[in-house]
């Protein structure tokens, strides 16, 4: 990604979260913290609407909502124990925003999609197949 691609992704991302629930936004800020921490080598955007962070594919998404914020991990969801009480679908966790988000088991769940995307050999991991403007 061209820097001025990644900086208008970044922005993007900012847009985002400013146009966000005020009571969502500083979970986001904070999720997003964590997540660049945890991948520093990802790139952001938004993607289906919301911030996608990507590191060797797809590697987590997540989006504001009135009462809840919602991650999704990509193929990641169903493996983590700790975090089934937030599950709330396939491949779908919601915290609710009148309860503190749990951002060591998320700090954990972005650790594995890093391990899980690094161990595929730098294949576009989570991916389906290609569009047909790719092939």
């Amino acid at each position: 990604m061209t820097p001025e691609a990644s900086s208008s992704s970044m922005k993007a991302v900012d847009a985002y979260i400013a146009a966000a629930p005020k009571a969502a936004q500083p979970r986001l800020r904070e999720l997003r913290k964590l997540i660049k921490a945890v991948a520093p080598k990802a790139t952001e955007r938004l993607s289906y609407g919301m911030p996608h962070f990507d590191y060797k594919g797809r590697l987590i998404y997540f989006s504001a909502f009135k009462n809840h914020i919602g991650v999704y991990p990509v193929g990641e969801a169903e493996q983590h124990k700790e975090l089934h009480r937030f599950m709330t679908g396939k491949g779908t966790y919601r915290f609710s925003l009148d309860e503190p988000m749990p951002m060591a088991l998320l700090k954990k769940l972005v650790e594995a999609r890093v391990r899980k995307n690094e161990g595929s050999g730098g294949q576009k991991a989570g991916y389906g197949r290609r569009s047909a403007s790719a092939r």
